[in-house]
């Protein structure tokens, strides 16, 4: 779900309605009907229909569809519709922060360290191959570009701007080059900089794997107001010292 799907969602809630009948949704231990959700918060069926079926349009409630008589078969009536909260979970920030994932590679890490190997080195480790997947996930052109060819670096640096984009680094094109003006874990890197900057790296790093950008470099390349990773065209063989921070 995009940011501004995610902003809609929470904007929904404003409406004093619609509010009230998320709020009694989400209390209940079991879903609920319209008709019980109409009356705790005392509007008409239709509106409360209107109100709930649009809460699970923007994934704040999902639905499911039960007979409530116990009853199967011929003559038991059809199912009815029953609204609960949503299992996804729904949070904006701005800018773009996800420490949803460096929670999860944090704890990956911590797993893999109990074989012995270095917190640090576990964690670029795990961080390379979740960016690995992510690339490989959304790659459009998953067949790498043949080494003796003469590669569009610019392509692969625009595939790159692409795939950062919608993991909230705000990448920007400058020269032959991509600067990332957003630092999903900007919080953490102040607070552990050498830990998360090097996981950070790794991460981007296996993006460009997944992709197949075999021509252009993530570096470690620090400067105020912006991520530290930097992509930028390169050869092979330098860009291959690189993916192993």
């Amino acid at each position: 779900m995009s940011i501004s799907e995610q902003a809609a969602g929470i904007g929904a809630l404003a409406d004093p309605t619609r509010r009230a009948l998320y709020e009694h949704v989400i209390a209940q231990p079991d879903a609920v009907t319209r008709e019980s959700a109409a009356d705790a918060v005392e509007v008409p069926v239709h509106v409360a229909r209107f109100q709930l079926d649009r809460l699970v349009e923007l994934g704040l409630l999902d639905v499911e569809f039960r007979r409530l008589t116990g009853r199967s078969g011929p003559g038991a009536g059809r199912p009815a519709k029953l609204y609960r909260r949503a299992a996804q979970t729904i949070a904006v920030s701005l800018p773009p922060r996800h420490f949803d994932l460096a929670g999860h590679l944090l704890a990956r890490a911590i797993e893999r360290s109990a074989d012995g190997t270095p917190i640090d080195a576990a964690l670029r480790d795990v961080a390379r191959t979740e960016g690995d997947a992510y690339g490989a996930r959304i790659c459009t052109d998953p067949a790498p570009v043949p080494a003796d060819d003469r590669p569009d670096e610019h392509l692969e640096l625009d595939r790159m701007r692409h795939a950062l984009a919608g993991q909230g680094y705000e990448p920007r094109s400058v020269d032959d080059a991509v600067v990332l003006a957003n630092c999903p874990f900007h919080d953490l890197a102040r607070a552990h900089t050498d830990l998360i900057c090097g996981m950070n790296h790794a991460y981007v790093s296996g993006v460009a794997e997944g992709l197949g950008c075999r021509h252009v470099e993530a570096r470690l390349d620090p400067a105020a107001a912006r991520c530290c990773v930097v992509i930028s065209a390169g050869n092979p063989e330098h860009r291959a010292g690189t993916l192993n921070p």
